[in-house]
């Protein structure tokens, strides 16, 4: 199977978030299977400066008018053998600062042509007239950025074209546009109406890849369900609702051998599952020293490596930090967002130095090593489609506690006296969001952590757990076969 997968950001050439690493691994688990898989990003400066045996393949031209644009190929993504697609446009993606956002964290003001032109690309090298001899069966689409790429091929080419994948990672980012923007973009205007690229008289690239692609994925099968009304269909849970045949909830995985403690480089000492126990403690004790906390073995070390905003419920960590530390317990956060929420991490670091790190930014190496350390994992997402960071916890023996929505709801089981009792507990979870019910779970995890049989439990239990790709790429090849299929084959099936 000929699989084009387009993002706006793949581990580890350029990350922002889970998107990254999905795009990263998922491609590498496909092919590992047996397909045959590029992978489509824009030319972005780390991307081009870490990209191996780059050569320019294809003249893309100047669609949009705002510069020439070119394919270069790369032999293959790092640490994996798949090939990478590299839209290479200067005037749109060379410069300094994120993928979507400046060194001052404004949104580019042009990024309706940045991922206008991501979309367009990923559509022409996907159509009848790419200038590319490699052409896929299967174009599959990720979040806002590559949602226009499925209405590009509706417009040009409603019969000679590829089947469709569009996976929504997070649908609270819609990219919203003004409709202005719809022949500035090349596309026709009959498109802009209620069942195509109209929302709220505004231009949705999302929308666009929800109403034009052949079928809908998303991150967990729980967050399918979600997004079916509101509030977590942000607006668009009457059109998913209408498309559930065609939307599947399809759990994300992990990448094992990024993710994994007795081959990470980022540890100060690397450990077996086997020997978890020993490996967190020489971890642990050098994360305090390091980040300057007290140096007590017995203090449960609460970690955070997340986006610093609402959507994560990060507000409520603040409003229960003060009961975690009562408990004796230590707080070491790394993450960036919120200017309000990073000043109130800032001041509480600086208030109880020897209790709370806040490390404003990301370091793929502290993010690691955090994970090593810590006895917990903080996730109490007030909504989170899938969330990668408690599989990753999971493998280093860190107990996630969460807010029960989405993928989180999907992967961890609460320590009930259930759960506790059969030792399929492995985390702890509350399910209402707001910031009584989260330090109750937490005092709740602290409660158990001083029960050191218990918790070496539930410690086990979370490192025996799988969330590797191999069974979520293999419901994806199942999804493009069937999508692939010839007409005969698919109505046998549909008749079975």
């Amino acid at each position: 199977m000929r699989v084009l997968f387009a993002s706006s950001e793949v581990f580890p050439l350029v990350k922002t978030g889970g998107l990254a690493d999905v795009a990263g691994s998922l491609p590498a688990a496909l092919a590992g299977a047996g397909d045959d898989v590029r992978i489509l990003l824009p030319g972005y400066p780390r991307a081009l400066d870490t990209a191996e045996g780059k050569r320019q393949v294809a003249d893309l031209g100047d669609p949009l008018g705002v510069g020439a644009a070119t394919l270069l190929v790369s032999a293959k993504l790092p640490g994996s053998g798949v090939p990478v697609w590299l839209l290479d446009c200067p005037a749109l993606y060379r410069r300094d600062g994120g993928p979507y956002q400046d060194a001052a964290g404004e949104d580019y003001a042009d990024n309706l042509l940045r991922f206008g032109m991501l979309s367009w690309a990923a559509a022409r090298l996907s159509g009848a007239d790419s200038p590319v001899k490699w052409r896929p069966q299967v174009l599959h689409c990720n979040d806002w950025q590559t949602g226009l790429a499925p209405a590009y091929l509706r417009a040009w080419q409603p019969a000679e074209r590829p089947a469709t994948v569009f996976t929504i990672h997070n649908i609270a980012y819609q990219g919203l546009f003004p409709k202005e923007s719809v022949p500035r973009l090349g596309l026709p205007w009959e498109m802009f109406q209620i069942d195509g690229l109209e929302y709220y008289d505004s231009l949705s690239f999302l929308k666009a890849g929800l109403v034009y692609s052949d079928r809908l994925t998303t991150v967990s099968p729980r967050y399918a369900r979600e997004i079916q009304s509101a509030p977590h269909g942000c607006g668009l849970e009457g059109l998913l609702a209408h498309r559930a045949a065609d939307l599947d909830g399809i759990l994300n995985g992990a990448d094992y051998t990024v993710w994994a403690p007795d081959r990470d480089t980022c540890l100060v000492e690397r450990y077996a599952p086997a020997d978890f126990a020993r490996g967190k403690a020489v971890n642990k004790a050098a994360l305090q020293a390091a980040l300057g906390l007290d140096p007590q073995a017995d203090a449960p070390l609460l970690v955070v490596v997340s986006r610093l905003n609402d959507q994560k419920g990060l507000d409520m960590v603040l409003a229960a930090l003060p009961a975690i530390l009562r408990q004796g317990a230590q707080v070491a956060l790394i993450g960036t967002g919120d200017r309000s929420m990073e000043d109130g991490f800032r001041a509480a670091a600086a208030t109880s130095p020897r209790q709370v790190s806040a490390t404003i930014g990301y370091s793929e190496e502290l993010a690691h090593r955090l994970l090593a350390a810590g006895d917990m994992l903080l996730m109490p997402s007030r909504f989170e489609p899938c969330g990668l960071t408690q599989f990753y916890a999971f493998r280093y023996g860190t107990v996630p506690v969460v807010h029960a929505t989405g993928g989180l709801a999907d992967s961890v089981v609460n320590a009930t006296y259930d759960g506790l009792m059969t030792g399929t507990a492995t985390g702890f979870s509350f399910e209402y969001a707001n910031d009584g019910a989260f330090q109750w779970c937490v005092e709740r995890a602290i409660g158990l952590y001083r029960q050191p049989d218990v918790w070496r439990k539930i410690q086990k239990a979370c490192i025996a757990q799988d969330f590797s790709w191999k069974l979520s790429a293999g419901r994806y090849q199942a999804l493009y076969r069937g999508l692939v299929a010839p007409p005969a084959a698919r109505r046998r099936k549909a008749g079975a």
